[in-house]
């Protein structure tokens, strides 16, 4: 069931968990699913809030995330539609985490034709009253799927059968114009 919000937050006050989806996501490839990671680094250790994360670039992920996507979806049905817009996310430098999550959200957004507003946390609020906190409900640890997916194409299927709990960019470079649509019924 898609829930309709007045009002989108995202935590930035919390203190960074570690294995989640804040810098990571999963898509499937000729050889199955592969997550993809942004490194990070926390200043202050273990205490590091979230809006103070910054994005490590020792590594060259972006680089290696630009190609294991082209991989991935070059065949897909709406990969020429999308990938202009996502691709300065794997060209321009952010200095933090969360800025990063926020544009590219933010670009989602628009691109499956919602209309949604993001705000950020202004405090931690450990058991916030009157709304639907769902901070701690997505986990790459856990094994159960995040909701049950109605199948649609994807690249791989013959291969690997559908697969679901994938980043958004497997909805959107399969199903295209119609990935809003199809996260509205779902």
């Amino acid at each position: 069931e898609v829930i309709k919000a007045p009002h989108i937050y995202i935590e930035a006050f919390e203190t960074y968990p570690r294995q989640t989806y804040r810098n990571r996501c999963r898509i499937v490839t000729a050889n199955g699913v592969l997550a993809l990671s942004i490194p990070v680094h926390k200043v202050h250790g273990k205490q590091t809030i979230t809006k103070d994360i910054r994005i490590n670039y020792r590594e060259p992920w972006q680089r290696n995330h630009r190609r294991t996507i082209d991989a991935a979806y070059s065949n897909s049905p709406f990969y020429l539609y999308y990938i202009d817009e996502l691709m300065p996310f794997y060209e321009k430098t952010f200095k933090y985490l969360l800025d990063f999550n926020l544009e590219l959200t933010n670009q989602l957004i628009e691109l499956l034709g919602f209309n949604a507003t993001l705000n950020l946390t202004k405090a931690y609020i450990h058991q916030p009253n009157n709304i639907l906190d769902l901070r701690h409900a997505f986990s790459p640890k856990n094994k159960a799927p995040i909701q049950k997916s109605t199948p649609y194409f994807q690249v791989f299927e013959e291969r690997h059968g559908f697969i679901a709990d994938l980043s958004i960019l497997d909805l959107l470079f399969n199903e295209g114009p119609g990935a809003g649509s199809y996260l509205n019924k779902e």
